[in-house]
């Protein structure tokens, strides 16, 4: 056999050379060791594309029927109008303070009335002109109206003297209303009570200049009193509109009384996400007075499926399902549930799930059927 041997080999003089036949015999041991590598790195990219996610899980318990809720909140009046002037001006003198009642017709505050004052002699001064104009056009009519049956007169003066008579009449209408409008203006600088109540709150002292409806006293009316409160979401969808709610007073809560709910709040609180109800309270006890701090006490309404938390449920093929987790291999498992009730922060669930049954309750959206998975927490 011929030998064929490299012009240039690197090797030192004298070394021996490797045939064609010995380099393609490393080359194909190389190729095979490459494989076997590769081979193992895509067996071992398989065993690891499914990795053991940390999940939240929750444990399924059967809700309490006839729960008792309590919440605080406070006293105040079921009714509270700002009272103010008409007019705007300088105000004088407020005769009332925070804590003091009223009774109806009582003078609480009184604002400058000189300009006012002068406005109405002016007004009266004026009606007297207009009321003398007018009598004067009166005589004039009736004795043209004589002269005018004798033919002693003419149709045109006739005329002229109705004109003018209903000219000053019109004048003189217009003055009377002038004054009525000055007497009320004047009238209108002294601020009275309404109707009895209690001052909660003022809004301005004497001397100040106010303008026309600006609050001078907030007055509690002695209508009624409310118990308000603040209930979270899950409060509102069980508690029914008409239940009656032992309120008591949290100082002392041997004064006790029971109300229901008045009035409740559309819309949830922007920062708290709590909805404000009003309880109107019945014969309210005199040391719930306002102000005071009260709790309320009230029975719930069991609901007929099992509570879980909103982010447990996912989708299967287009249905409501929740993820159950086995704690013996540590996997989890889909499955369809019929969904009663959604709610801000909570499902019903009235099919599907068993009470002691464990679930996932966050990252539902990347679980695959039988994927192994590690919880981050003890079941709650």
């Amino acid at each position: 056999m011929f030998q064929f041997c490299s012009r240039e080999t690197g090797h030192a003089p004298g070394a021996p050379s490797l045939s064609v036949g010995s380099r393609w015999g490393a080359r194909l041991v190389t190729i095979v060791v490459i494989s076997t590598l590769l081979t193992a790195c895509g067996q071992e990219d398989k065993d690891t594309a499914t990795p053991v996610r940390p999940v939240r899980v929750f444990t399924v318990v059967e809700q309490a029927q006839g729960e008792e809720a309590t919440l605080s909140g406070i006293v105040e009046a079921k009714t509270e109008v700002d009272l103010g002037f008409r007019i705007g001006g300088r105000m004088i003198k407020r005769l009332v303070g925070v804590g003091d009642r009223v009774e109806p017709g009582q003078l609480i505050a009184q604002l400058d009335a000189a300009d006012e004052q002068n406005a109405y002699r002016g007004a009266q001064a004026a009606l007297s002109a207009a009321e003398g104009k007018f009598i004067e056009a009166e005589l004039n009519y009736d004795r043209q109206r004589q002269l005018l049956d004798r033919g002693h007169t003419t149709r045109q003066r006739y005329d002229q003297a109705v004109q003018t008579l209903n000219t000053l009449r019109a004048q003189a209408d217009v003055a009377r209303a002038q004054l009525a409008t000055a007497k009320t203006r004047l009238n209108d600088t002294d601020l009275y009570a309404d109707a009895p109540g209690e001052i909660t709150a003022t809004g301005a002292t004497g001397g100040e200049v106010v303008q026309a409806g600006q609050m001078i006293v907030r007055v509690a009316r002695k209508e009624g009193r409310d118990a308000v409160f603040d209930a979270p979401p899950s409060l509102m969808s069980r508690a029914t509109r008409d239940a009656i709610i032992d309120v008591s007073l949290s100082i002392n809560p041997s004064v006790t009384t029971t109300g229901r709910v008045r009035e409740v709040s559309p819309q949830a609180d922007p920062r708290t996400g709590t909805f404000r109800i009003r309880i109107g309270l019945n014969s309210p006890p005199a040391e719930m007075r306002l102000g005071s701090t009260v709790t309320g006490r009230t029975t719930l309404s069991g609901n007929e499926g099992l509570a879980i938390p909103a982010s447990a449920l996912a989708r299967t093929n287009g249905a409501p399902s929740v993820w159950i987790f086995d704690a013996a291999s540590g996997t989890v498992v889909p499955r369809p549930v019929e969904v009663a009730l959604h709610r801000a922060s909570e499902v019903v669930i009235s099919g599907g799930l068993a009470p002691g049954e464990v679930i996932v309750t966050a990252g539902v959206q990347s679980l695959r059927p039988g994927q192994k998975v590690r919880l981050t927490e003890q079941p709650s």
